[in-house]
């Protein structure tokens, strides 16, 4: 592990020229942030592409000394460095173990933003970002493209494409891409929950429940136990039906104005729903619901209405947790359930909640919960990550579904859609059939009485 002084070397990275242009005056990374790091070199250890890579420009603390020259005109943004910003899964690892309190969330935030309006990558990459922002946070665009998805599938050619190879002959990152497409279910194609759900009994709660744009096209059995979860611990649950996407996938890839304007229209689709809370059941969208304060902050107009709304979000773990449960709990089966809850980066780095989805989860009669090492590690997903960087998260991928099968566990608990998709992947590579379940869904079949061992009827029927 370096810890010199100053470790980052520059002599072979672009200087100032016209060509190749830096940082501009629009909100660049803060010097005043950046100068809180003291180089100690503390956040190596936790930083996922650091272990793989062992290059220290793909640490914390090298883009960092990256961020720092190019404000200072001792490097530019060009293919040598911004490879290495790219590199940043933003899993936020580094925040939690900075002993001086570097906020190197807000310095990532702020650099990826500058890479888009600055930096011209390659035609293909160009072309898949454009597909993937163009698509991916509009569910209506993204239903279009189900149905041929959906043919490609059931059709044999799926297998085949992969028993070729082709895709990854053509480009890695759209292999990745389909090698993370799971099964579409007919319930994908149109959003079945209704705009207003009363409670169970006595209303303790009205609250709005976002419902995520990928997670509602390709788990949507989450949300629908969510509500079934919520109902029967006496909160009426508000479903806005025109609400679009958070801009949590935009926001963490740079997308400014993309982010912005997703996030003032999630803040007009619940502004007048006089809730108690919003509801959030995946991770990333939560943390960047949380960051709305941020987002806006510049926004004459939604800045302090963002500030109004980040204080009524909440992860639907975390205000459960808060109220209690009043539903009765059954065992999810006859004997003891050993079960390993996999922490989300946005989640235990971003939003500081571990203990609360653990806490639900012992709540289950018969519920034993273990341990895997590197808990703290990211997965790999990181939003798009998996796609637009393969090589790091496959190998992300392998080292946390070895540790979450070490443990044991018959059953892995997951809170994050993307973490669900990478883990599920990465299980099958395994030749592996355990479970992977939301907390919300795990609490579902404890309330309503249904046993794992009719997982797979219970799963199709829902």
């Amino acid at each position: 592990m370096q810890t010199s002084e100053n470790p980052v070397s520059f002599t072979n990275l672009p200087l100032n020229t016209a060509d190749i242009p830096g940082f501009d005056a629009h909100n660049p990374p803060d010097p005043k942030l950046i100068d809180t790091c003291v180089h100690c070199g503390f956040c190596l250890a936790t930083c996922p592409s650091y272990r793989i890579t062992g290059k220290e420009t793909d640490s914390p603390r090298g883009r960092i000394y990256l961020m720092d020259a190019i404000n200072e005109g001792d490097a530019q943004l060009a293919d040598s460095t911004v490879q290495h910003f790219d590199s940043c899964l933003g899993c936020l690892a580094c925040v939690t173990t900075c002993p001086s309190g570097v906020q190197y969330d807000q310095l990532i935030a702020a650099t990826r933003p500058q890479i888009e309006r600055n930096f011209e990558r390659s035609l293909p990459l160009r072309l898949l970002r454009r597909l993937i922002f163009s698509t991916f946070p509009y569910p209506g665009r993204m239903r279009i493209l189900l149905r041929p998805l959906g043919l490609y599938q059931k059709s044999g050619l799926q297998k085949l494409v992969r028993s070729l190879g082709v895709l990854k002959q053509i480009s890695p990152q759209l292999a990745a891409m389909e090698s993370m497409l799971p099964k579409i279910a007919p319930t994908a194609f149109q959003d079945t929950i209704p705009a207003l759900i009363p409670a169970t009994g006595n209303t303790r709660y009205r609250v709005g429940m976002l419902l995520g744009c990928v997670q509602r096209l390709f788990n949507p059995v989450v949300n629908d136990a969510t509500v079934r979860v919520l109902i029967a611990n006496g909160c009426e649950v508000v479903v806005p039906q025109m609400q679009g996407c958070c801009g949590a996938l935009s926001h963490h890839q740079g997308q400014e104005a993309q982010a912005q304007e997703m996030a003032r229209q999630m803040i007009d689709t619940f502004e007048n729903t006089e809730v108690d809370a919003i509801l959030v059941n995946a991770s990333g969208c939560g943390h960047t619901l949380k960051e709305y304060g941020h987002i806006l902050k510049d926004d004459p107009e939604y800045g302090d209405r963002a500030q109004a709304f980040v204080k009524k979000v909440k992860d639907v773990q975390e205000f459960l947790a808060d109220v209690g449960l009043t539903a009765p709990l059954s065992p999810l089966q006859d004997e003891p359930l050993t079960m390993v809850y996999q922490d989300a980066c946005h989640m235990l780095h971003g939003q500081k909640i571990s203990l609360q989805p653990r806490q639900l989860l012992r709540q289950i009669p018969g519920v034993q919960l273990r341990e895997p090492i590197d808990a703290a590690l990211c997965c790999g997903s990181a939003g798009v990550y998996n796609i637009l960087q393969p090589d790091v998260a496959e190998e992300l991928g392998q080292q946390k579904v070895t540790n979450l099968l070490n443990t044991g566990a018959s059953v892995i608990a997951s809170a994050n859609i993307g973490c669900f998709v990478q883990i599920s992947k990465h299980l099958t590579i395994q030749g592996q059939q355990t479970p992977v379940l939301h907390p919300m869904q795990l609490l579902d079949y404890s309330i309503r009485g249904i046993k794992l061992s009719d997982l797979e009827s219970n799963l199709e029927s829902s």
